[in-house]
């Protein structure tokens, strides 16, 4: 049996080999041999994600037609990427990428730093915020004083408090996407609502189509409920998706669900036009995928001149392809285990029914503080606080970033809470290992890929500011200059930060 889950055409390929040539080579760098070019090229494009791990290669005779180089040279180019662990083959399946054995693969996301830890480690492993007061507490008071009705009860709503979810719902309408209660159930958490969705759609062994690079935890949930990832590669920079690329790996492997982050994309900050929204659509709906849009950073734009383009779900108001996930943790705070599902109503019912082997229902107390939010307008001037936060945040990272390591490359995002850093040739992996001995926690690229692709990034949150962010940048500079001389860090002392 074949073990490549997507594919890359000849003309596709060479379209990828060839932006690569724009790129700028170090000052002395000799041209390398026609095959070795080549082999590097797209190991490259593997470690980089842009080609996924597990994606069939086009034939010799039609990548040297494509490139208009000799068979030979695309033969030698192929044995030596096999030979150096990032092809395999067999006959009569073709060749696809790999990536060497024993590689170490980041299984799991980062966890959250202890607090008490906090005195010595500047941690920019989570993309999440202080609380926004005084609209935590306020939410809270606010809810104590709802609860006692509710404190007659039970307490299990298995689909969530019909007062939430006939808000949710409102909101959902008041932006032109027609929705009753009964399209909305609350979850505890983003987190759970995908736990949810990929028990009900995803069971062992059934393919999913994610974004690569996406978000840590949510490839993690994914892998642990035993579905093939079959990862689709994102655009350079902040161009984000590649809607024929997304339109024949959707056609090609028949994935029975698809997740996308389509507002500020995590890790890589991209955000979606309505064109490439509504061609998405139409693509799992022509192949019979369910399209489930994460809009967990939706409210995070944190330019005042940025038009925000559509829901994903107004392309497909009655809920038959698209399933959205939306959350209270990223917008207003992580401690907030608030998340919600829209979908059509029969696959809410079943959501809800299946529910009761999980968690059987949300915290009343926090659907109550969420609903308070959303009922008194001090949702909107939470939020408001919170893209204050990130965007001051954004310029300081960014500045700092630029003035100690004007080697790394990226692009500036116009919303959400992540920076994706290209770290000029440097393992992220190893600069994340460094980088804990020297005082700075930051994740590396492959935890946000399938495989062990993106080695050369790291993902920086908009979490900390000012002296802080200052103070971030000069440890990762730190790291960067270990890593490049071989040193380990391992005699370096890890100092206390004080703002």
């Amino acid at each position: 049996m074949a073990q490549w889950t997507s594919a890359v055409g000849a003309a596709q390929l060479a379209r990828l080999l060839t932006s690569q040539q724009n790129r700028p080579a170090g000052p002395g760098t000799k041209r390398p041999p026609a095959y070795r070019a080549l082999a590097d090229g797209i190991r490259l494009l593997v470690l980089e994600g842009r080609v996924p791990v597990a994606a069939r290669l086009p034939a010799e005779r039609e990548l040297a037609l494509a490139l208009s180089v000799s068979r030979t040279t695309v033969a030698t180019a192929y044995e030596a990427l096999r030979t150096e662990g990032f092809l395999e083959s067999r006959r009569g399946a073709g060749s696809w990428t790999a990536v060497p054995a024993g590689n170490p693969l980041p299984a799991r996301g980062l966890e959250p730093l202890p607090p008490e830890a906090l005195g010595s480690m500047i941690d920019l492993g989570t993309a999440a915020l202080p609380a926004p007061e005084p609209w935590l507490t306020r939410a809270f008071q606010g809810a104590l004083e709802e609860l006692p009705p509710y404190a007659h009860t039970h307490g299990d709503y298995p689909a969530g408090l019909p007062a939430l979810r006939a808000m949710i719902a409102d909101r959902y309408t008041a932006c032109g996407i027609a929705t009753m209660p009964e399209q909305i159930m609350v979850t505890t958490g983003a987190m759970g609502a995908m736990d949810a969705i990929c028990h009900l759609f995803a069971g062992r062994g059934e393919r999913v189509a994610v974004e690569s690079p996406s978000y840590a935890n949510i490839l993690q949930l994914m892998r642990e409920a035993g579905a093939r990832l079959v990862p689709v590669a994102m655009a350079e920079g902040l161009a984000g998706w590649d809607v024929d690329r997304w339109r024949q790996v959707l056609r090609e492997a028949a994935p029975r669900l698809a997740y996308v982050v389509a507002d500020f994309h995590n890790p890589t900050g991209a955000l979606a036009d309505e064109d490439q929204r509504r061609r998405l659509v139409d693509a799992a709906r022509s192949a019979g995928t369910v399209l489930v849009a994460d809009e967990t950073m939706t409210e995070l734009w944190l330019d005042d001149d940025l038009e925000m383009p559509r829901p994903v779900c107004a392309f497909d108001p009655a809920g038959s392809t698209v399933i959205t996930v939306g959350s209270a943790s990223k917008a207003f705070w992580a401690g907030m285990r608030i998340g919600w599902v829209r979908a059509a109503p029969d696959v809410i019912r079943s959501l809800v029914a299946a529910r009761a082997y999980a968690d059987l229902g949300t915290p009343v107390l926090e659907q109550l503080a969420v609903n308070w939010l959303f009922s008194t307008g001090g949702w909107e001037q939470a939020v408001e606080l919170r893209r204050g936060q990130a965007r001051e945040n954004r310029d300081a990272l960014v500045a700092a970033v630029r003035r100690e390591l004007p080697g790394w490359e990226f692009e500036v995002p116009r919303g959400g809470l992540t920076l994706w850093v290209r770290t000029g040739g440097l393992s992220g992996s190893r600069l994340a290992e460094v980088g804990e001995r020297v005082g700075v926690r930051v994740p590396s690229g492959p935890r946000f890929g399938v495989d062990g692709a993106f080695e050369g990034y790291v993902r920086l949150p908009f979490t900390v500011g000012g002296a802080v962010a200052e103070e971030a940048a000069v440890r990762l500079g730190a790291a960067a200059r270990l890593v490049e001389s071989g040193v380990t860090g391992a005699g370096e002392s890890v100092r206390p930060f004080v703002a």
